[in-house]
């Protein structure tokens, strides 16, 4: 049985930070940068407190079948309210979306490519 990667997107809203939260999280914000996002396993925290109080977390996980996509989601929201918990943020609307890498549709250059090793 193969390894499948899950990508897992954590997201919320900052909710009733104080002025020092907000400051710091501002402060931060460089870290947290939409444009370096990436999923890693620890997950990526990116926001932008300036233009709104949304927050998004990305994870990568795996797992050996199918069903072990909402394990790894569930790992990813516990990791993602402990990190806010332990900052004493508050938060509200915390969802997420799972996303199975070996189900995803293969892009225009890996099905050409995918059709050269076959032919």
């Amino acid at each position: 049985m193969s390894t499948r990667t899950f990508r897992i997107t954590v997201r919320g809203v900052f909710d009733g930070l104080d002025a020092g939260q907000r400051a710091e999280l501002l402060a931060r914000a460089s870290e947290h940068d939409v444009l370096q996002a990436a999923f890693t396993p620890e997950g990526h925290l990116s926001y932008d407190l300036a233009a709104r109080p949304a927050f998004t977390f990305r994870f990568r996980d795996s797992g050996e079948a199918e069903e072990d996509i909402l394990a790894a989601a569930e790992r990813a929201e516990g990791a993602a309210r402990a990190w806010l918990s332990e900052r004493g943020y508050g938060w509200k609307n915390l969802r997420s979306q799972a996303e199975d890498l070996s189900q995803a549709p293969l892009g225009k250059r890996q099905r050409r490519e995918a059709a050269r090793q076959d032919g």
